[in-house]
């Protein structure tokens, strides 16, 4: 393990009531009282934010917005900003998961926006990318990363950087049950941080929190956390159960 706090993120997606959010938050109150050293978020849907907040604010376990929009006020109908997410409690946000860039046609400036707005508002962006199964079958993937990275991420300066976290999360492995192996994703986040190493001076790249996200569960977390630039797990489905995403959570308990 490297001397990085490993973070383990929880994307509910678009699941369940307002009140079956607050009964998960409890399950997780209750299991994250003794957190080992690890860093924990959350990201309900929106309307579960202030509930799920209002359970969690007095725990270790930080809770994220799943989008923005760039600007913080405005004529935009169904957005939410920065700092309406900062307002309700929020600590984080996701920026350019795979689902936005695919079904809401999200472009690299248009996240650059979004990296930019949640750092004004004080909030930790968990910027995502990865890359589609066609794009991997033509040995695109490192390439599509580093493109992504550019547009997203490349005119921070390296103390904006110091407040980012980025999530491999590859495309063909989200909630598909597949899992790219423990070295794929390792060869990918190394390239990341040597991306971030040519940007930016070398303790920048070496204090980066690269996130693999795509079907993480209990049973492959140890496997997937072993590698030296893997520093956590955006975790999908196996998030939306308190149990399950308390043992990928404890990971070095498990067997």
């Amino acid at each position: 393990m490297s001397m990085r706090r490993p973070l383990i993120a929880g994307n509910w997606k678009m699941n369940g009531s307002p009140e079956q959010g607050a009964a998960l938050a409890r399950e997780l109150r209750e299991l994250c009282i003794d957190l080992p050293a690890v860093d924990v978020a959350v990201f309900p849907p929106a309307l579960s934010i202030q509930p799920v907040q209002s359970i969690l604010k007095n725990t270790d376990v930080v809770v994220g917005g799943q989008d923005l929009h760039p600007e913080p006020s405005g004529a935009f109908t169904g957005n939410i900003s920065a700092e309406m997410l900062r307002a309700a409690g929020c600590g984080t946000v996701l920026v350019g998961h795979s689902e936005r860039r695919t079904y809401e046609k999200e472009s690299g400036a248009y996240l650059a926006a979004k990296v930019r707005a949640s750092l004004r508002a004080g909030l930790w962006p968990i910027f995502c990318c990865g890359e589609t199964e066609s794009q991997r079958d033509s040995n695109a993937t490192l390439d599509v990363v580093r493109t992504q990275l550019d547009e997203g991420l490349g005119q921070l300066t390296s103390s904006e950087m110091g407040r980012v976290v980025v999530a491999y999360e590859p495309v063909w492995a989200i909630g598909t049950g597949r899992v790219a192996s423990p070295e794929q994703a390792q060869e990918v986040h190394q390239a990341i941080r040597n991306w971030a190493a040519l940007r930016w001076e070398t303790g920048t790249a070496r204090a980066l929190r690269i996130l693999y996200g795509g079907s993480v569960k209990p049973a492959n977390v140890q496997g997937i956390m072993a590698q030296p630039d893997i520093d956590g797990a955006l975790v999908g489905g196996a998030s939306l159960k308190a149990g399950s995403f308390d043992a990928i959570i404890r990971f070095e308990r498990n067997e």
